[in-house]
């Protein structure tokens, strides 16, 4: 398979410089990696992450992130931001969150989304690497609070693809998005397992 990166639309929130988008390229080569599909044209994104079963997954993504040179937001546990690493995951756009404050999760990145023209958001929606029966709903209130459509990308190990999938709208029916989110992931493998 050739080495490929995701198309960008005009209106992607752009980050970093000629250097850090070949070490990107040249992380995702060296491990094999490629991209297939594009992003939408869509000035704000809520982005899944999935299947999340190892933390190479961060380091993949990272990679792809730099790679393309775009500007994203995620959460990370508070505990992480201490010392030297809390630098740099701000510098890479990290939030700082209380875990154990879920709802108050929800109320920060909707109020994020609210002051920012433009906003990629991206959380793996398992929460742990672990496996898990019920995916996080999380992104689902974040999506319906702010008023932003979810994108599904997933992390497929057999092939070594980073995979950009389709736009979803939240509506407000809960059970069903879950339903509709966890039936595109199904054919997806991570390092460790699939989604089901």
């Amino acid at each position: 398979m050739s080495f490929r990166l995701a198309g960008l639309p005009a209106c992607a929130p752009r980050g970093g410089n000629a250097f850090t988008r070949w070490l990107g390229r040249s992380i995702l080569r060296l491990g094999g990696w490629t991209m297939a599909g594009d992003f939408p044209d869509e000035r704000k994104l809520v982005i899944l992450a999935a299947p999340h079963s190892s933390g190479w997954d961060a380091v993949w993504g990272l990679a792809a992130k730099v790679a393309m040179g775009i500007r994203i937001v995620v959460i990370g546990k508070q505990e992480l931001f201490r010392g030297p690493l809390g630098w740099l995951l701000r510098r890479f756009g990290a939030i700082p969150v209380d875990r154990a404050r879920a709802h108050g999760v929800v109320d920060l990145v909707a109020d994020r989304f609210a002051q920012s023209d433009t906003m990629w958001f991206v959380l793996a929606p398992e929460g742990t690497r672990k496996r898990v029966e019920r995916w996080k709903t999380g992104f689902w209130h974040v999506a319906r609070d702010a008023g932003v459509p979810v994108l599904c990308a997933y992390f497929h190990y057999p092939t070594r693809t980073i995979g950009i999938g389709p736009v979803m709208h939240m509506t407000s029916d809960l059970k069903g998005d879950m339903a509709r989110v966890r039936e595109y992931y199904k054919p997806w493998i991570g390092k460790h397992r699939g989604t089901t």
